[in-house]
């Protein structure tokens, strides 16, 4: 009988670390699937942003008529000032405001459209920490377009 009970306990007392391996490996995976999910959501979030700069840039443009440059770089730059990120300023996010003369097709000859264009290099300037593993799935660049008929 006694031989019994030694060998139940031998083997309860083998397993006892199992669990704490189990939890490391689950709970790992779980704050990996996490930190995942909040950073493509900051970054979604953040490109949401630069999208409605450079879509209200463009509208700034649209409504202004002939003189629409001087309408479009404060509307831009209003919009992006929301995420603390000023264009042109050395900190990874680059405006452009191209004029296009029936070089595009979506723009006839005798119009003139504008092209509002946006860049954040992420990679250079990364929004969050790096988390291993995931850092390389993120994108290098974000780009954001908008183009409008003027005039």
């Amino acid at each position: 009988m006694k031989t019994k009970i030694l060998c139940t306990r031998l083997r309860h007392g083998d397993e006892r670390g199992a669990a704490v391996v189990e939890f490391a490996i689950a709970a790992s995976l779980l704050l990996l699937l996490i930190f995942g999910i909040v950073t493509f959501g900051y970054i979604l979030s953040f490109k949401q942003g630069m999208t409605q700069a450079a879509a209200e840039g463009a509208r700034a443009a649209a409504v202004a008529g002939s003189g629409y440059m001087a309408a479009v770089v404060p509307a831009v730059d209003r919009s992006v000032l929301a995420f603390n990120k000023p264009c042109n300023a050395g900190n990874g996010l680059s405006c452009s405001y191209t004029p296009l003369a029936g070089t595009n097709p979506n723009c006839l000859a005798p119009k003139t459209c504008l092209e509002v264009k946006l860049e954040y290099d992420y990679k250079h300037f990364p929004l969050l920490p790096e988390i291993p593993l995931i850092g390389g799935l993120l994108p290098d660049t974000l780009h954001a377009t908008s183009v409008t008929e003027v005039g």
